[in-house]
């Protein structure tokens, strides 16, 4: 994701760049194409609603001419107020545009060294190759950070019981395009009984307890109590059934991953269980008795590094002004903040080239926030972050009302990226 950002950004500068991406020669365990940007995890993209958090880092990344929302908006699904797209057209669509730059080559090859005296952008992502791995640590000095996410299945529309799900989104947002799974209290009491005695691949006893929380197993969640999950992934609130009714004890969202509407995700489900006993668990779902799965859900080990102590902000590399950082393996959580870091490393390698000063993006703008969090937090209790208004500097005024806080942030963020407008960029 960063690293199509970062090489179109610095190919229409007109510049020559070479992309190096190691698969098919080399896969990982959940990559499933050799397409760039391919989608490993959830095929949403989150909020588009201007005065939220993704939807003020969306606003950003136009603004700066993101490719990968240009394509995004090319590979869009039903997802009421989110941007989810079908994830096999997205990445076909990156992958032609970026094969197509006259500016850029592309070597499909696993990469085991870093250059020292070259231009070099690192956005390996969360599957970073164990060789390249290795390399990092050394020239960090130190180990990597790491931690586990997840991956939630998906099963085909035609075999959801229509008769114990409906359509509706959230609160009313958008279009009613998730379909919906109600459970009475006993159907989730006998569902959860099933998932906390369920067989589970296991990772290494060293990597215990190393989740992000934005991407917790739902069995890992279940544990830490009864109704952990009710009031996450299956909470009932702000839906109400297609007879006006409230609904049971909880639900789980559907949303559907490809444009023909044929696939649909369990939203919020990711998880390790091994395939049968994900098969037989979650069949407990009324609605998804005869479902049928056209992707489990699996676990990967996603590697960052301690960017605090590692990274300048201009996600330079402090030891090689020449090396820079960008993507999850960076410490951003999330497709949108991995690909917009894309975007800045770009924007600053363009700078280093033609003898310009790099960029430090404001911290009251989103993106500008998210590289300040990454690159000036305790090195010691660093983890990784999602887009939040919680990053931004607090206002001037201080404003009770939730709402009309967001729209300050938003407007503050907005009228300070206009300060940057000889970097805007237009994609056609």
């Amino acid at each position: 994701m960063a690293g199509c950002e970062a090489a179109y950004r610095i190919a229409s500068s007109g510049i020559e760049v070479d992309l190096w991406e190691m698969r098919p020669e080399k896969t990982t365990p959940v990559h499933q194409t050799s397409n760039l940007a391919e989608l490993v995890c959830s095929n949403s993209l989150k909020s588009e609603l201007e005065n939220t958090a993704q939807g003020l880092l969306k606003k950003e990344m136009k603004t700066f001419g993101s490719l990968l929302l240009w394509c995004a908006d090319k590979a869009r699904v039903p997802a009421g107020s989110a941007l989810a797209v079908d994830r096999n057209v997205f990445a076909e669509l990156v992958t032609a545009k970026i094969t197509s730059h006259p500016n850029i080559r592309i070597n499909r090859q696993e990469v085991t060294s870093i250059p020292k005296d070259e231009i070099s952008i690192i956005a390996t992502g969360p599957l970073t190759s164990e060789a390249l791995s290795r390399q990092i640590a050394l020239l960090g000095g130190e180990d990597n950070l790491y931690f586990f996410d997840a991956i939630a299945p998906s099963v085909t529309e035609e075999s959801i019981d229509k008769t114990k799900a409906f359509k509706a989104s959230r609160y009313g947002k958008g279009t009613d395009d998730y379909y919906n799974c109600p459970l009475s209290k006993a159907e989730y009491q006998e569902f959860y009984d099933n998932l906390i005695d369920a067989d589970i691949k296991e990772g290494h006893s060293i990597d215990k307890n190393l989740f992000f929380s934005g991407c917790m197993p739902i069995e890992i969640m279940a544990r830490r109590g009864k109704d952990t999950l009710c009031y996450g992934p299956m909470r009932p609130v702000g839906l109400t059934g297609p007879d006006g009714d409230d609904l049971a004890y909880a639900v789980l969202q559907l949303r559907q991953e490809d444009q023909a509407g044929q696939i649909y995700g369990l939203v919020g489900f990711q998880t390790r269980l091994r395939w049968g006993e994900q098969d037989r668990i979650l069949r407990l779902i009324p609605a998804l008795k005869n479902a049928e799965f056209v992707r489990y859900g699996a676990m990967h080990r996603n590697t960052y590094i301690n960017s605090p102590n590692i990274l300048k902000p201009t996600l330079q590399f402090k030891g090689n002004e020449r090396v820079f950082f960008a993507g999850q393996i960076t410490g951003v959580e999330g497709y949108m903040e991995s690909a917009a870091t894309g975007i800045v490393t770009g924007i600053n390698v363009v700078n280093l080239v033609k003898g310009r000063e790099p960029v430090i993006l404001s911290a009251n703008t989103m993106l500008g926030a998210l590289i300040d969090f990454i690159t000036h937090s305790n090195a010691k209790n660093f983890q990784p972050v999602n887009a939040n208004f919680g990053l931004l500097p607090p206002l001037n005024q201080r404003i009770r009302n939730k709402v009309q806080r967001y729209e300050a942030y938003t407007e503050r963020a907005l009228a300070e990226l206009n300060k940057y407008s000889e970097l805007f960029m237009e994609l056609l």
